[in-house]
Order: structure tokens, then C-alpha cells, then sequence
């Protein structure tokens, strides 16, 4: 059992491998979940109405259980793993009863007050539809509940440098919601009973919250070997005198915020996308999914894989090895991410024309890509996010990514407010301002970790990020060089399947890039190769 254990530089690529392979999983089949939502309805105001009714039970998670409880309870976990292995699990027993309940509670409240906020955050769209969002908020609540506990055994099993489980878990969620689509919500009654709705078509669009909900059971229960595994002894355990619980709270409040901050940039686009053409906030909601499918990739699975080894080191006090850790980190993120947004913005239609059936249009295909196009912009900003805000938590500096995130957010309300009056027609769906939020996100997110990075370098006088600055440029020069390679091909097989395209378009831009960066002597480019032909030759 590997409790409190630092990883050294060869070892986190190794565990950030095993989480990669989680996300990847988890996105393509998430890419298969937003195909059988795009068949299913299309992007429509039942769409529309979900995807709202979703950024609820996302806030009431992230307030109690998300993120910000994981960031600071593993640090503080860490310390006791190994020393005082009977305390350590009083402690998880402590923060998961009550995180737990917190969770139940501001669930009902949630619930029972949606018919007053819901109404008021799409006041833009008809009635019937408001009422249904409604609805599928109440439903959707029961998933924060059972996230609670399984967002805090993730975190238990990271700290024990165990990543297997978790990034299935990913997967598995996906997995619920995927028979939420094609098998639910077609044999759910919409006609009466407690599922019926105005407009109903085809399929219940309630099938897809019931896929939530197993989808976060089976998320839940894939993880419990895990607990086997590293032999945990959690039980129901309500008291308040547990040492480490205060530190956790402390540091979860600033942290706590700061995600809070995060969702409120996903109701400020729930708010203007609902004030135009039906369907611009599927549209804008499907484009994020894509680029964050290349994003849990590159930089989420690196970000998760490195936290637990950064918290110790902090721990430790051994702060050259914590930006010896990073650095290196830092540079694969920005190796991939840099072409993966060019790539996107390049392959973006016919990536998304693959959703083509059924309830989606040519017309869903061009609003989806034209939002992905401005999204891509950022992914370089979301990735070095994932990575230097976790940085931050490891030293137990929680307040500090929290300031500039809501800095970042008024920057982000300011530009969705300016762009949004010159970029994209209004009302047009293809070319609508959907594009204006979207691009505010990018650049507000760029500019997020821009003054992370240098605040970062102040606190860690032994970080060397120079070379990684250079490098940056040469990056992005070969990166550049690849997306006009790929429009090119992308021209000469415009009559081709859009899965043509796709994979001759990204066979020749991973040659362009492989060979252009190691062409000017990157070192992530010959690490890379280097590794995957050891694995090989074995």
C-alpha cells in the first residue's frame, strides 16, 4: 500500500499515462454520449432546458464536495497516511459525513427554490420550457448526493497514488448517461405520469437525467475494490473535534469560491445564449464538451496525476524538488495543447459533422464548430489552469487562484458583454454570437494563467521556467506550420467522409508537428518519442 509516497519525475509520467487513459476512455465516450444527445434532440430548447437545469446540481457539487473538497482534503490526509493511519481514516470519515450532508441539504433547498431562480435565469426562452428545466433540476440534484462520496473516495485513492479506479469512474459515468440517451429516453412514457411535458418528441428528455443518476451510482461503485485495496475504515462519523477538519474547511472555502467563480462563467452563457436563436446554448454547451475532451487529456489527467506527489513535496518543505516536478509538467501540457487547439480549429466541422443524424442539421454542425473555433483559443490557458492552480493547493495556498478567478470572471462578463455586439450575426444559429462568449472565455482563461504563472515564480524562486518560455515559441511556430498543412489536405479531400478527413488531416498534422519539433531539438518532442519506443522494444 503506498501511503503519503512522493513520486519521482519518471513515475508521475507513468501515473499521468494511467489517468490519460481514464479521460480517454471517458472522452470518447462522451463523444458517443453527445452523439446520441445530437440524435436524439438535436439542438433544441429541450436541449436548451437541460443543459441549464445541469449547471445547478454542478454549483451545489462544486460547493460541497467538488473539487475544492478533494484540493484540500488530500494534502492534509497526506500528513497522517503512514504516521497515524487510524486517525487519517477518522478524519475521511469526518469530512465525508459531513460534506455529505451539507450536500443532501443544499440539495432540498436547491430543489424546493428552483421554481423561483430558474425562471429568472432563462427568462429569455417560452415558459413551458422554463418549467421543464425546473423539473430536471430536481432530479438532476440526487446526482450531488451520491457525488459527494464518490468525489472524496477519488480523492482517498489519489492520495494513496492509486489512479486506475478513479479514471474509470470517469468512464463509467459517461457509460449512464449514454443508456440514459438511447435506451431510457426513448421508452420513457412523455405522454403522462410524473415524466410528461409539453413538446415531447420522439424521445424523454427526463431519460437523460435518470442517466445521470446512474451514471453517478455506477461512478460511485467502481471505485469501492479501491477502498478494499488500500484497506479503508470509513464509517458515518459526525463529530467536529477531528483534528485536520479545521485545516480542511479553511482551505476549502477560498478553493470553494473560487470553482463557485468557475460555474458562475457558465451562467453567465446560460443567461445571453438564452436570448438568442433556439439551440445557440446546445450549440455553445457541445462545442465546450469538445474542447474539453482535449482538454481532460492533455492537461487534467497531468494535473491529477502530479497533485498528490506536489502536496507531499510541499509537505515535506522540499520546494526545488516541487518546481522540478512542475516545470517539466508544465512543458508536456503546452506540447500538446498548442496543436491540439490549432487542430481543432482547423478539423473543427468535420469533427463535429460526425454527429449528423437523425435530429441534427448541417445547420447544428456549422453553430457547433463556429463556437469550438473561438473555445480552442483558450485550451493552452484551461490546460497550464488545471496544472499551476493545483500548484497553488499543494502549498496550501488556496486564496491566491481565487482572487484572480474572479477577476478573471468579471474580465469574462465585460468581454461577453462587448463581443457579443460585433461578432456573429444575431440571428443567425451558424454564425451566431455564441462565437462573442466563447472567445471571452478563451482569452480571459489565457490571461487567468498568464498571472498564476508569474505570481507561481514569485513564491518559487528555484522555478527555471526559461527554457519553457523559449520553447513555448518554438511550439507554437511548428504548431502553426501543422494547421496550414492540415487545411491544405483538408481542401484537396473536401469531397471525402468527414472520418476521411478526420484521420488523414490528423495523421499528417502529428507528422508535421513530431518532425518540426524535433527538428528544433524540443526536448518534450525526443522525451516523448523516446518513451514509446522503449515501450516498444519491450
Amino acid at each position: 500500500m503506498s501511503q503519503g509516497r512522493v513520486l519521482n519525475a519518471g513515475q508521475v509520467v507513468r501515473a499521468a499515462v494511467v489517468v490519460l487513459l481514464g479521460f480517454l476512455a471517458s472522452g470518447l465516450l462522451g463523444l458517443v454520449r453527445t452523439a446520441a444527445y445530437a440524435a436524439s434532440f438535436g439542438l433544441s430548447r429541450e436541449m436548451d432546458a437541460f443543459y441549464a437545469a445541469q449547471r445547478i446540481p454542478e454549483i451545489v457539487f462544486t460547493l460541497v464536495a467538488g473539487g475544492a473538497l478533494g484540493s484540500a482534503f488530500i494534502p492534509v490526509f497526506n500528513r497522517y497516511l503512514g504516521s497515524d493511519d487510524p486517525h487519517a481514516w477518522r478524519l475521511a470519515s469526518a469530512v465525508m459525513s459531513w460534506s455529505t450532508g451539507a450536500a443532501a441539504l443544499l440539495g432540498l433547498v436547491a430543489a424546493l427554490t428552483a421554481p423561483l431562480y430558474m425562471p429568472l435565469l432563462m427568462s429569455n426562452i417560452p415558459l413551458e420550457y422554463q418549467a421543464l428545466a425546473v423539473n430536471l433540476t430536481s432530479w438532476l440534484l440526487v446526482t450531488t448526493v451520491i457525488f459527494s462520496v464518490s468525489g472524496l473516495v477519488m480523492g482517498i485513492l489519489n492520495a494513496h497514488q492509486q489512479f486506475v479506479l478513479p479514471s474509470l469512474a470517469i468512464s463509467m459515468y459517461n457509460i449512464g448517461l449514454i443508456i440514459g440517451a438511447v435506451w431510457i429516453a426513448p421508452n420513457l412514457p412523455s405522454d403522462s405520469g410524473p415524466f410528461a411535458y409539453a413538446g415531447a418528441g420522439a424521445s424523454n428528455i427526463y431519460g437523460l437525467a435518470l442517466g445521470a443518476i446512474l451514471g453517478a451510482t455506477l461512478h460511485l461503485l467502481v471505485q469501492v475494490p479501491g477502498l478494499v485495496r488500500v484497506r479503508a475504515h470509513l464509517r458515518p462519523l459526525w463529530a467536529t473535534s477531528v483534528a485536520g477538519t479545521g485545516v480542511v474547511l479553511r482551505q476549502m472555502l477560498p478553493r470553494m469560491l473560487g470553482l463557485a467563480v468557475a460555474q458562475l462563467n457558465f451562467l453567465v452563457n446560460v443567461y445571453f445564449a438564452g436570448g438568442m436563436v433556439e439551440g445557440s446554448l446546445s450549440a455553445l454547451t457541445t462545442a465546450w464538451f469538445l474542447m474539453f475532451f482535449a482538454l481532460g487529456i492533455i492537461a487534467q489527467s497531468a494535473g491529477t496525476a502530479v497533485f498528490p506527489t506536489l502536496a507531499k513535496l510541499a509537505a515535506d518543505g522540499d520546494l526545488k524538488a516541487f518546481a522540478g516536478r512542475l516545470v517539466p509538467v508544465l512543458g508536456a501540457v503546452a506540447f500538446f495543447a498548442l496543436p491540439a487547439s490549432i487542430g481543432l480549429i482547423v478539423l473543427g466541422e468535420p469533427l463535429v459533422s460526425l454527429f449528423e443524424r437523425q435530429a441534427w442539421t448541417l445547420e447544428a454542425t456549422a453553430a457547433t464548430a463556429w463556437a469550438l473555433a473561438f473555445f480552442s483559443v483558450g485550451i493552452v490557458g484551461h490546460g497550464f489552469l488545471e496544472v499551476l492552480s493545483r500548484a497553488f493547493y499543494a502549498l496550501g495556498d488556496t486564496r491566491t487562484p481565487v482572487g484572480i478567478g474572479v477577476a478573471a470572471l468579471l474580465a469574462n462578463i465585460i468581454l461577453s458583454v462587448v463581443f457579443i455586439q460585433f461578432i456573429g450575426e444575431p440571428q443567425s444559429l451558424a454564425r451566431g454570437p455564441i462565437a462573442g462568449l466563447a472567445l471571452a472565455n478563451a482569452l480571459t482563461t489565457l490571461i487567468e494563467a498568464a498571472v498564476l504563472w508569474w505570481l507561481l515564480h514569485r513564491r518559487l524562486p528555484s522555478m527555471d521556467s526559461a527554457p519553457l518560455v523559449a520553447r513555448l515559441g518554438q511550439m507554437l511556430a511548428a504548431a502553426l506550420a501543422m494547421g496550414g498543412a492540415v487545411w491544405w489536405v483538408g481542401s484537396l479531400t473536401a469531397d471525402q467522409p468527414a472520418l476521411i478527413v478526420l484521420i488523414i488531416g490528423g495523421l499528417v498534422g502529428g507528422v508535421i508537428y513530431f518532425a518540426l519539433t524535433a527538428a528544433l531539438r524540443v526536448p518534450e518532442s525526443s522525451a516523448i518519442t523516446g518513451a514509446v519506443l522503449r515501450r516498444l522494444r519491450r
